[in-house]
């Protein structure tokens, strides 16, 4: 009889394991769902007369939040990531804008932090800001959180990024950030920029790509390191749990292969933010088999060298933020 009674309760055991496995499957699948259909605040025709908040700011669960700037204050209208820990919040990038009380992201971000702590007592976590890459719209942000107590601020440039992260062959190897029952993977994606950084965070199995592959037309400055960071990508995709794979930026349309041009600010037909890794395996695919730089066009991307002048303007941005 007590055999019976074993068997029984571990068949019992077993199917609760599995329902609670699906259930989590289709909580995962709902919110995925949700995201890529979530339509953000997009700029107006006539920013005067725009209305929209500075900030659109997105909660998928009670403890990951994606943050869009306003096209009205920005026409990059960059993404930035919030994701909770026990010990410590991550935010990834800052924005196009400087000032505070056009763009409140501090104060954003503190509000959800403060949410946070009144649901779950913590008032003592830290404030860890990163960068995707050292483009201006992705971290002049960085001086409302300057100062600020228990807030650290990994400058993006290479000596920072390699202090903190401690890469001793970059672009090579990973790096972990433990934010307290969170811990994020971070791996070097140059190619667009020289010191990019790609995020994998295991709880939403979101892959936090930045400017490295993002629904949009994607600049490439040194195109055999972008292709060995796209192949780096892929393999890391094929390898663990990747659900959504989010950038910084919205350009394409929602019509196949279409895309906003530089410096608009109304965007009412935009594509998902969303990228899968279907469509990274994709580009891997692409990129391998050409032998020199060149435009490759997908319905939900656009991957193109760039010019000489291109080159010699973002050097002369990188030499002036440095």
């Amino acid at each position: 009889m007590r055999q019976l009674l074993l068997s029984a309760l571990l068949v019992i055991s077993t199917d609760l394991c599995a329902a609670q496995t699906i259930a989590a499957s289709d909580q995962s699948f709902s919110s995925i769902v949700q995201l890529q259909q979530k339509k953000w605040i997009h700029g107006s025709e006539d920013c005067a007369s725009n209305k929209d908040p500075a900030i659109d700011v997105y909660r998928y669960d009670q403890s990951s939040y994606i943050l869009r700037q306003n096209k009205c204050l920005s026409y990059e209208a960059p993404f930035m990531y919030v994701l909770f820990g026990e010990e410590k919040v991550l935010v990834l990038d800052t924005g196009a804008t400087e000032s505070e009380s056009e763009f409140p992201l501090y104060q954003t971000v503190r509000s959800l932090i403060d949410q946070q702590s009144a649901q779950d007592g913590n008032t003592e976590r830290e404030l860890l800001v990163l960068h995707t890459h050292g483009h201006s719209d992705h971290f002049k942000g960085d001086s409302q959180f300057a100062g600020k107590p228990n807030v650290t601020i990994v400058n993006p440039d290479a000596d920072s990024i390699v202090q903190f992260f401690g890469f001793s062959n970059w672009p090579e190897g990973e790096a972990r950030v433990e934010l307290g029952g969170r811990a994020l993977t971070v791996f070097p994606t140059p190619g667009h920029q020289e010191e990019a950084l790609s995020v994998y965070d295991p709880h939403t199995k979101w892959l936090l790509t930045g400017d490295t592959f993002y629904p949009g037309y994607i600049y490439v400055k040194v195109w055999k390191d972008y292709r060995n960071s796209i192949a780096r990508l892929a393999a890391f995709s094929a390898t663990h749990e990747v659900d959504a794979v989010l950038g910084s930026h919205i350009e394409m349309m929602n019509k196949a292969g279409k895309y906003y041009t530089i410096g608009t600010i109304y965007q009412p037909d935009e594509a998902s933010l969303v990228l899968s890794p279907e469509q990274l395996a994709a580009l891997n695919s692409r990129l391998s088999k050409l032998k020199r730089p060149k435009k490759v066009k997908e319905d939900g991307f656009i991957v193109a060298p760039m010019s000489f002048f291109q080159k010699k303007l973002s050097n002369m941005v990188r030499w002036i933020n440095n």
